[in-house]
C-alpha cells in the first residue's frame, strides 16, 4: 500500500543548533528554511527539524537510521570521531549511533547496495507503542510485514518501504528510545484508504496532496498520492 517514506519530523529546541549538527557532522544540506522548520533531503525522504510551537509537533527522542554504502563504515567512523558514538556489528552490516543535540538517536548503517559514502535514505524508524499486538495489527493493515520479534517479545520489526520497529517503552542499542508523537509521511496510491486502514476511528485532516491522521499511539501519519 505504501511506496516511500516521504518525511520524518524531529522536534528541536533551537533550529540553528540542530541545523549545524546535521550539516557539519552528517553532510546534509537544507532545501528549505523558515522560522519554525529547516528541511533537509535524504534520498526520497525530507528530514524536518521543527520547533515545538504548533501542531503537529515533531517526534521526541526519535531513533531512526540513515543508509550508507556497504564499504563506508571507516569513512563515517572518521567523520563522527569528534562525537561520542556507539558501534555495533550486525554481521552483515555495521552501524554507528550518535545522539543529536535534541536527544534523537541517529544511526548510520552500512546497508545500501550503492557504492557510496553518502547518506542515501532513511532505512529504519522506531516508534514507541503501548500495546505491541494492537500496533502490529495497525501497521500490517498498511502493508508492513513482520520480519523479526525481539527475544523479550517487547519489540517487533516490520518491513515496508523502509523498516519500522515498534517498541514497548525500553532502551535499545546506544540507549535509544522509541519515538513519541512521531510525525511521518508516506506515499501511497490511495491516501484515504491508508488513513482508514491505520486509524479507522480517527478524524481525517485534508492536507496538500493527501490526508493526515493521528493513530492510537499518538503518532501523526500523513499519506500523500505517490508521483506517477
Amino acid at each position: 500500500m505504501l511506496s516511500a517514506l516521504t518525511h520524518l519530523a524531529l522536534e528541536v529546541k533551537y533550529l540553528d543548533r540542530a541545523r549545524d549538527f546535521y550539516t557539519e557532522h552528517l553532510d546534509l544540506e537544507p532545501v528549505a528554511e523558515g522560522e519554525r522548520e529547516v528541511v533537509l533531503e535524504v534520498g526520497e525522504t525530507a528530514l524536518v527539524l521543527r520547533r515545538p510551537d504548533g501542531v503537529p509537533r515533531g517526534g521526541l527522542h526519535v531513533h531512526y537510521a540513515f543508509a550508507t554504502g556497504a564499504d563506508a563504515y571507516e569513512t563515517w567512523e572518521a567523520r563522527l570521531s569528534s562525537l561520542p558514538t556507539v558501534a555495533f556489528d550486525f554481521g552483515g552490516s555495521r552501524s554507528l549511533y550518535v545522539d543529536d543535540p535534541d536527544d534523537h538517536c541517529v544511526e548510520v548503517g552500512t546497508v545500501a547496495e550503492a557504492d557510496t559514502d553518502d547518506l542515501v535514505g532513511v532505512f529504519e524508524l522506531v516508534l514507541e507503542v503501548e500495546s505491541l499486538g494492537d500496533a502490529v495489527a495497525r501497521y500490517r493493515a498498511l502493508g508492513f510485514e513482520v520480519v523479526d520479534r525481539g527475544d523479550d517479545r517487547r519489540r517487533v520489526r516490520l518491513r515496508g518501504p523502509m523498516d519500522l520497529e515498534l517498541w514497548e517503552p525500553q532502551l535499545g542499542i546506544a540507549d535509544a528510545r522509541g519515538g513519541v508523537h512521531v510525525d511521518a509521511g508516506f506515499a501511497t496510491t490511495d491516501p484515504a484508504a491508508a488513513a482508514e486502514a491505520v486509524a479507522p476511528d480517527a478524524p481525517v485532516e485534508q492536507v496538500d496532496g493527501g490526508v493526515r491522521v493521528r493513530e492510537a499511539d499518538g503518532h501523526v501519519l500523513t499519506f500523500v498520492e505517490e508521483s506517477r
